[in-house]
């Protein structure tokens, strides 16, 4: 396993922060300095059961920002508005993916901060760019991940041959469909859509508080917009230095790691399970079900690779860990295979939404970096992690592989480096594997006025909201009042993990509802 840079007790100060409303004539100054003007939203109610006051309205931007008159294509956006006297402006709020709709999120994010803290903000959620109710809305091959695939580990030349071939008639789908929208699905892109948003709510400043992928879209906007950033928590950190092929590498070691947890957490719980105590023998196990499967998917639905999606998520949170174990010892133990269907039914079946949300992974992550072209290298470099890490490597070079022929050429990385922000709030887990630990650091180092907040021992992928008091508490502080803890090292706060989940009971799946409901909305970075 790779081990995680060790985070060190500190001792907290604070920072206090200004407050700062935005002022009546903020649009006047944007016209001023020669930025397009942009209709206010309409905005109407779409209050749901869990978020009865949300509400929804559409925002026109410019398909090319550097063409302003040119065609546009149709954001979605979400609110639930602020209700206090003291007002902080508008918060803009991201799951990641990229591909991750955030319309839900902003209901999400306000009825889970203190209520008094949600109420001095405009929560703001959008469907970035190509996803959800925005419009155009991307989705290159309807049906691209229905069981069963190809075993993902090319273990023949079929094999091989098959899930190649999958892959460039994907990037071959989307370069015909989409020829005129991809040279504009991007970062960058969508940062200027998040400045044009904006704009349409007459903020000066932007407040932004994003997960995962979304962690690296409010860096660029800090990097393109400095000026007007006024408050930015960035939580789950992407390391800016590996977009997106090392990244993606890195991925897969880390949740190679987090996949053994899971067989350690088994293990302790044998008198439940029935599959040993030996954690490495355990895994066997599973290797073996695996295998079995690659052979004869389970009621024709799961195979060898849909057996890996239905445990990666397991990877992004450890509350799945228990249902994931009760099917694994069903299978292995009386060779049921509902359990199994069912759990890949809920937590990895793709259905028209996770459509659209790969097309749009792929469209950001090919365009926003160069990844290699020769089919050689990804070879190499895949078959080396696997030699270490078997679990997710292979599974995860066939999710990225459509960028080695993909149609657009690609952009440079932004460098998120940044001295010129105001105090920014960071929070990562140390065992983190959808954005391992280093990430954070390196975005820590990069930013010079971040506070790092780092969660010892946690493994879960976005951190705050989910039932953590000790992160919260400093979320809330941040947006309440602008302070920050500050600390003499690489951290600046550390928050003890949440206990380990249990075996299932009635009460123990409801314990896990309100993590899972986050972790529903975040990407897949």
């Amino acid at each position: 396993m790779r081990k995680r840079a060790a985070a060190v007790h500190v001792s907290a100060l604070v920072v206090a922060g200004t407050l700062l409303a935005a002022p009546a004539d903020a649009s006047a100054r944007d016209a001023a300095a020669g930025a397009t003007a942009v209709a206010s939203p309409a905005w109407k109610k779409c209050g749901t059961t869990d978020y009865p006051t949300l509400q929804c309205a559409t925002l026109k931007v410019p398909l090319d920002h550097a063409r302003p008159r040119g065609k546009q294509i149709t954001l979605a956006l979400s609110r639930v508005p602020h209700t206090a006297k003291k007002f902080q402006g508008p918060l803009l709020v991201n799951p990641g993916g990229p591909g991750g709709s955030g319309r839900t999120l902003a209901g999400f994010v306000a009825s889970s901060l203190p209520k008094a803290v949600a109420a001095q903000y405009d929560v703001i959620g959008f469907d970035p760019r190509g996803v959800g109710r925005s419009s155009p809305a991307l989705d290159c091959r309807p049906g691209f991940f229905a069981p069963v695939r190809p075993d993902s580990v090319p273990a023949t030349p079929a094999l091989a041959r098959a899930n190649l071939e999958r892959v460039r008639s994907f990037a071959a789908a989307c370069g015909t469909k989409y020829a005129d929208v991809l040279p504009y699905i991007d970062t960058v892109s969508a940062v200027r859509d998040m400045d044009a948003i904006r704009r349409a709510v007459s903020a000066e400043k932007i407040n932004y508080f994003g997960y995962s992928y979304g962690t690296y879209l409010g860096a660029v906007y800090a990097k393109l917009f400095p000026e007007r950033v006024r408050r930015l928590v960035l939580d789950s950190v992407v390391d800016p230095t590996g977009v997106w092929y090392d990244d993606n590498l890195s991925q897969d070691l880390a949740f190679n790691d987090r996949h053994r947890a899971l067989m350690a957490w088994i293990a302790r719980y044998d008198s439940t399970y029935r599959l040993g105590t030996d954690p490495e023998k355990i895994e066997a196990r599973w290797y073996a079900m695996r295998r079995a499967l690659a052979k004869k998917p389970a009621e024709g639905t799961v195979g060898a690779s849909e057996l890996e999606d239905t445990f990666i998520p397991g990877g992004y949170y450890d509350g799945y860990w228990p249902y994931l174990a009760e099917a694994f010892a069903a299978y292995v133990h009386d060779k049921k295979t509902g359990p199994l269907v069912e759990a890949y039914r809920n937590f990895a079946a793709v259905d028209a939404a996770g459509d659209n949300g790969f097309s749009v992974y792929a469209a950001v992550q090919c365009r926003d970096a160069a990844w290699p072209r020769s089919w050689r290298r990804w070879e190499r470099d895949t078959w080396e992690v696997y030699g270490k890490a078997p679990f997710m490597a292979w599974n995860n070079t066939w999710y990225n592989a459509a960028c080695a022929s993909w149609l657009t050429a690609p952009r440079k990385p932004v460098n998120i480096a940044n001295g010129k922000l105001p105090p920014v709030l960071l929070f990562q887990a140390t065992n983190d594997a959808a954005t391992p630990y280093e990430g954070g650091v390196t975005t820590h180092r990069m930013l010079a006025r971040s506070s790092l907040v780092v969660e010892e021992g946690g493994g879960n992928h976005g951190i705050t909201l989910s039932g953590n008091a000790c992160l919260d508490r400093y979320l809330a502080d941040y947006l309440s009042k602008g302070t920050v803890p500050r600390g003499h090292g690489t951290v600046d706060a550390v928050c003890a993990k949440l206990p380990d989940p249990k075996p299932l009971t009635s009460k123990a799946a409801a314990a896990t509802a309100h993590g899972a409901t986050l972790h529903g909305l975040l990407g897949r970075n």
